[in-house]
């Protein structure tokens, strides 16, 4: 598909407003504005845009599809991407088998948020931690994993958690601890480093080996939320965004104990918003008292969800009341197709 579009294989090209890459799985591509924007409508367009025209140039030969895992998806059916940055693909597999659903099945909303300085890094990465339930719970959308419905809302985030286990503290079991200083930061990240030198991992020992919740990306002065599933398109993501940006200025009393976030977030995995609706509600509307006007644009959709249920939820339902499986999910890729939320807001 790359080499059809950009006529060589490559893992990343500019392709009209977007950036295409490829990281890890053969199946999935990643679309990233070509520039940063500080309009989230700006952005939303501009993906739309490429994600068109990406569908045009492919003559329609593959059907996209957003979500955190592919629903009917088996291991036989994929691999990882064997061209540039093999070698590093190559240690993660000797040291943590990337033949599993939490190497080759999954797909993330990531959400980058700037910083100004020390003091602003360490109250956000603070704010956004505990805030992580309350965003896996209304960002659901994995209920299904080869083809069956397994009682969980986020499977995505139950093989992601795993997919590094031999060192527990890279994922460090998705809620990170209370930041205080950025020499903790860069302690824990040595500390990882250590372990993976231990086991022969040399090779990893990069900023982006970090796969917590919430991660800090100094290169770019931002931290990067990880926990968030993708949606069905693209405004549903906008929508995502809109409700973290709102919630970082909102005046609202949030949890900090890790050990409780801990709890609330399990309880976010397995039963989405059922986990946490009225503090969802709560979350909402101190979101969108603090929400620009653009951000208020987007965020009814968030309240819908809230109401009606995470995606997750609403498939559940829809599959457990009689829809065809298929049907159902064929339904989500065309939403993707045609910027259209599941529910209109």
């Amino acid at each position: 598909m790359i080499e059809s579009i950009h006529g060589s294989i490559v893992n990343e090209f500019t392709f009209g407003g977007i950036n295409v890459s490829k990281e890890l799985q053969k199946h999935v591509i990643e679309l990233v504005p070509s520039t940063p924007h500080t309009s989230l409508a700006e952005m939303e367009w501009m993906l739309f845009d490429g994600l068109t025209g990406f569908h045009r140039a492919t003559g329609g030969r593959y059907v996209m599809m957003g979500l955190g895992m592919h629903p009917f998806l088996t291991l036989d059916r994929t691999a990882w991407w064997d061209h540039e940055d093999i070698e590093i693909y190559d240690v993660y597999d000797r040291l943590f088998d990337l033949r599993q659903h939490g190497w080759l099945n999954i797909q993330a909303l990531q959400v980058n948020v700037h910083y100004d300085n020390e003091a602003h890094m360490v109250a956000m990465f603070d704010r956004l931690r505990s805030l992580i339930p309350f965003l896996v719970a209304v960002t659901a959308s994995s209920p299904m994993v080869e083809g069956r419905l397994t009682g969980v809302m986020d499977n995505r985030l139950l093989y992601y958690r795993d997919n590094q286990k031999r060192v527990p503290l890279i994922c460090n079991n998705i809620v990170p601890e209370r930041l205080e200083s950025r020499k903790q930061h860069d302690d824990i990240i040595e500390s990882i480093y250590g372990e993976l030198r231990k086991i022969g991992g040399d090779e990893l020992c990069h900023e982006w080996i970090d796969s917590r919740g919430v991660v800090l990306r100094y290169h770019r002065e931002c931290l990067e939320l990880k926990a968030c599933d993708e949606q069905e398109c693209l405004r549903s993501d906008m929508a995502v965004t809109a409700f973290v940006l709102s919630l970082l200025r909102a005046d609202v009393e949030l949890e900090s104990d890790r050990d409780m976030l801990l709890d609330m977030n399990e309880a976010a995995i397995r039963n989405g918003t059922a986990s946490c609706r009225p503090e969802l509600l709560r979350l909402y509307d101190s979101a969108f008292n603090a929400a620009t006007a653009e951000e208020r644009s987007y965020l009814p959709l968030v309240r819908r969800r809230i109401e009606e249920g995470s995606l997750a939820e609403v498939i559940v339902r829809d599959i457990k009341d009689g829809a065809n499986p298929h049907a159902v999910f064929k339904g989500l890729a065309s939403c993707l197709k045609d910027n259209r939320p599941r529910w209109p807001a």
